[in-house]
């Protein structure tokens, strides 16, 4: 019998190496290489888990202008939020990666999405949890749904003859580590398995038009564990994130080839499962804040999506040599930078004083147009001076000290009109043909942050 043969992958991009070596050649990453063993197969026995019915067919080159190409219709999946991330709705024959930390709600989501869609026949393959464990959730959640079917399995074999006899219009597999295929001879989650696993279920949702969604574990540094080519071949990766202790949670697109990266669904973890929320503004300022200084309320957009977000700041004298500096849902370095600003362009004095900054809610913006807010909330707490309750801002905050202008102004004003503000200041160079004749909100212009803390502290 011959001996077999080993070699070492990096989890991370792929690469190959005869032996261990501690950071990858080829991406820099430190203690990505695993063992794997090869095996060598003749290339005619080399056949993936899953086999088509026309195996005998093959593709032949085509001209580009000959090719018809049609809007692919989506499957609504009943959740605005999950459809709005997803580019307008499911694709057929897509394959989609959920990921997202342990025990922050990737299987809650699935499955009370898909008990919302009755009139399709969906298969649920599970290898984490038993079907008893299933039952309990799906009873929590409220949800009943006649159609769709569970099985607990692991062996991707297996899975493909279940889906051979139910004929599936979804697939939910949760996870894709549990998932292991006899093809290759290495523990379930190892990067053999995953890479085997994923492309069979690839070529099984292309070749049948049937979408798959995988739910993917992540790894301590918050990527999808496995390799990363497991990130390449699916057409969208879903990010659900958030805090444990907040019940706020947030399903970002990090990869989608049928829609926007920039989309953003919100929801609200409840007793009874995941609730969508339409209206993120309304929740994310708090009740009242009149009289507290250090709090701004900044006019942010993720996507095509407004919102109001309340941001919170404390200046206080340091109590020990180095000031503190910190942020929670905020660039710190470019909080650095705004502080800077103050400091250069401005004249107030903050580098003897500690600076926390908070993004209430406990959402991550990385929108440039919520720097006025971070500014005034700092200044608002250092001279400890309150800032009128019913007057927002949106603006970008240049390193001289001007307020640059920022996209989409029509639709922040709209959300500040609607939530009911009575003044909302905008860069200067926004005003310039924008109609004002509907407009019942205050619209106050600045050219440079001297003008805007003039307004607002007078």
């Amino acid at each position: 019998m011959a001996k077999e043969k080993t070699v070492y992958v990096c989890s991370n991009c792929g690469q190959e190496s005869p032996k261990w070596v501690g950071k990858c050649p080829s991406c820099g990453a430190w203690n990505t290489f695993v063992e794997e063993v090869v095996r060598k197969e003749p290339a005619a026995s080399h056949r993936t888990a899953f086999t088509a019915s026309a195996e005998g067919k093959r593709n032949k080159p085509v001209v580009l202008s000959d090719i018809v190409g049609s809007e692919e219709p989506r499957i609504d999946m009943h959740d605005d939020e999950l459809n709005r991330v997803l580019g307008g709705g499911l694709v057929p024959g897509s394959l989609v990666l959920l990921g997202g930390e342990p025990g922050i709600g990737k299987s809650t989501l699935v499955l009370q999405t898909v008990l919302r869609m009755p009139e399709r026949r969906i298969l649920y393959v599970s290898g984490e949890e038993s079907a008893r464990q299933l039952k309990l959730r799906a009873d929590r959640i409220r949800h009943n749904s006649s159609d769709c079917l569970i099985v607990c399995e692991t062996s991707l074999e297996h899975i493909f003859t279940h889906i051979k006899n139910v004929q599936p219009e979804l697939v939910i597999i949760d996870s894709i580590q549990t998932i292991s295929t006899e093809l290759v001879e290495s523990s379930p989650g190892s990067v053999a398995q995953v890479r085997e696993c994923a492309a069979s279920i690839l070529k099984f949702a292309k070749e049948t038009n049937t979408p798959v969604i995988l739910i993917g574990h992540i790894n301590k540094e918050g990527s999808i564990a496995g390799p990363k080519v497991l990130e390449h071949i699916v057409d969208a990766v879903l990010q659900f994130e958030g805090d444990q202790h907040y019940m706020y949670r947030i399903l970002r697109s990090i990869k989608n080839r049928f829609g926007s990266t920039a989309e953003l669904g919100i929801y609200e973890m409840r007793q009874d499962g995941l609730r969508p929320v339409s209206n993120p503004s309304e929740l994310l300022l708090s009740a009242d804040h009149e009289g507290m200084s250090g709090v701004a309320i900044a006019c942010a957009i993720e996507g095509v999506r407004p919102f109001l977000i309340e941001t919170q700041a404390l200046v206080s004298t340091a109590a020990y040599g180095t000031p503190q500096r910190s942020a929670t849902g905020f660039d710190i370095r470019r909080m650095n930078m705004l502080l800077a600003v103050l400091e250069k362009r401005v004249g107030f004095k903050l580098a003897q004083k500690d600076v926390f900054l908070n993004i209430a809610g406990g959402l991550r913006v990385n929108d440039p147009a919520i720097d006025l807010g971070v500014i005034s909330a700092i200044l608002s707490s250092n001279m400890d001076s309150d800032i009128e309750p019913l007057v927002c801002m949106a603006g970008e905050v240049g390193l001289s000290g001007e307020i640059r202008p920022v996209n989409r102004i029509e639709q922040r004003i709209s959300e500040a009109e609607k939530l009911g503000f009575k003044s909302i200041l905008i860069p200067r160079h926004n005003l310039q043909g924008l109609d004002t004749s509907k407009v019942k909100i205050e619209l106050v212009g600045v050219r440079k942050v001297e003008e805007a803390f003039r307004f607002l502290f007078g």
